[in-house]
Formats: structure tokens, sequence, C-alpha cells
């Protein structure tokens, strides 16, 4: 670990009012930083159009199944695999 002198250390952000930052402080900002990041990851959930999709396509990701994603997307999941009744 290289030691930073004062100009280096306020140069990126670690100079707080004229003090500089414990190494603890330094830890803590940084696993903040990590839990939000994380957490952002864990939101992402698949659509009910993708897993439809997916299911029905042996080849993930092909041309034909993107197409198909993006068709269902359009209508809705809901009506996505549907024949519409000819009268």
């Amino acid at each position: 670990m290289t030691i930073l002198d004062r100009k280096q250390r306020q140069d990126i952000g670690l100079v707080r009012h004229g003090d500089i930052m414990t190494n603890e402080e330094i830890d803590e900002i940084i696993d903040e930083e990590i839990d939000l990041y994380l957490n952002e990851k864990k939101k992402k959930k698949k659509d009910a159009c993708y897993s439809k999709v997916k299911s029905r396509y042996k080849v993930w990701p092909s041309a034909y199944a993107s197409g198909a994603l993006v068709k269902c997307r359009k209508v809705g999941a809901k009506n996505w695999g549907n024949k519409s009744k000819k009268k």
C-alpha cells in the first residue's frame, strides 16, 4: 500500500475540511458504496416476457428468441402466445 501525501489525498477527495480521513472512515465509505452497488444489482429482475420466451426457445440468445421477446413486450405478456380466434 502506498502512502499518499496531503496533496494527493486532497485530489482524490480523501481530505475533509482540512482533516485527513482515517483508514476506518475510508473503509466505511467503501463498504457503503459496495452495499449500494450490490443492492442495485439484486433489484433488477427479469420481466414476464423474458421468462415466457426463454422457456419456449432452446437456444438463448438467438435472433428468433430476441424477435419473439420484442413482440411479447409489444403486445404484453398476457396476450403473447395466445392465438386470436377468427370469426
